[in-house]
Order: structure tokens, then C-alpha cells, then sequence
């Protein structure tokens, strides 16, 4: 599509609907800036984002807003802005923000996490280690029932231990 003031590709295009009735216009950039609709200011994300959650913070936005971390020396309105800290030592310093947030997002402010479902309890390595030591001194000693017995036993333990 071309610009409708002079021949160049249109890069701006605006749609204004009037009384219902649809207005469209096709500007390049040039004219775009020449008709002021478009100007060549570059957007603040960080200021804008600033800006809208600070609204959601009320009254601890000033404080929040002065706060910076003394060991990386991120902001906390920097934070919002880019969503990532700058070091471990921004949660104590940041917990007033932090926490509502956290609770938010994750419904808690503590993070638990997950053990893995095959982990052995603290007891166990050491009891099938044991199981194991008995068993070889059965098998030296030749008491093979025993030994029979040891083995059933650390299979049905190594077993439980796979599926639970």
C-alpha cells in the first residue's frame, strides 16, 4: 500500500471511526511525522510500567520505588519492570513488594518445592547396604537358604523402593 501524500510504501496506517462511519489513513513514515501523527519519541517501557504498577501498589509505592538492593544495586521498580532480580540478596530487601506478589503467583511465599518420587528415605540406603553385607557373608559361609532368603528380601525392598 502506498502513502496517500506522496508515492512511498505506507508504514503508518490509522483507522479513526466517526458517527459510524470508517476513516483510513496510509502515511509513510515521513509524512506520518510531517501531519504530526507520528513522533519520533521512543517509548519508556520501564517509565510506563512504572507508572501502571504503581497504581496497583497504593501507598507503598514511594517507599518501594526508593528501594535499592546495596549489593547489585537493582532497583525495585527496575525489577518490575524487567521481572528478574539481580542477586539472593534482593528477596530481604525487597520482601515488602515481593511477598504480595509471590503470594499472588504462586499462592504462597515460602517455596517448598518437590522431592523426587524414586528418593530413598534418610534409613534406607544403609539398610539395604546392610542387606547386602549379610547376604555376601551368607553366600561365604555357604548358607544358601539364608542367602535365598537376604536376596528375596533386598529385591522386594529395592522394588518398593522403584514404584513408591
Amino acid at each position: 500500500m502506498k502513502c496517500q501524500f506522496c508515492s512511498n510504501p505506507a508504514t503508518v496506517h490509522l483507522t479513526d471511526i466517526v458517527a459510524n462511519q470508517k476513516k483510513e489513513l496510509h502515511l509513510c513514515s515521513s509524512c506520518a511525522e510531517n501531519q504530526q501523527f507520528l513522533k519520533q519519541q521512543e517509548l519508556n517501557l520501564p517509565a510506563i510500567l512504572q507508572t501502571l504498577i504503581g497504581q496497583h501498589l497504593g501507598e507503598q509505592t514511594d517507599a518501594l520505588a526508593r528501594l535499592t538492593c546495596p549489593a547489585c544495586g537493582i532497583k525495585y521498580m527496575e525489577f518490575r519492570a524487567q521481572g528478574r532480580l539481580g542477586c539472593p540478596h534482593d528477596y530481604a530487601v525487597f520482601r515488602e513488594g515481593l511477598e504480595p506478589l509471590l503470594q499472588k503467583i504462586h499462592r504462597a511465599s515460602r517455596h517448598i518445592g518437590k522431592a523426587p518420587r524414586r528418593i530413598l528415605p534418610p534409613d534406607r540406603p544403609a539398610e539395604l547396604v546392610e542387606l547386602r553385607r549379610h547376604l555376601q557373608a551368607a553366600v561365604e559361609a555357604e548358607a544358601y537358604e539364608e542367602a535365598a532368603r537376604l536376596r528375596d528380601l533386598l529385591r522386594q525392598k529395592e522394588a518398593t523402593d522403584e514404584s513408591g
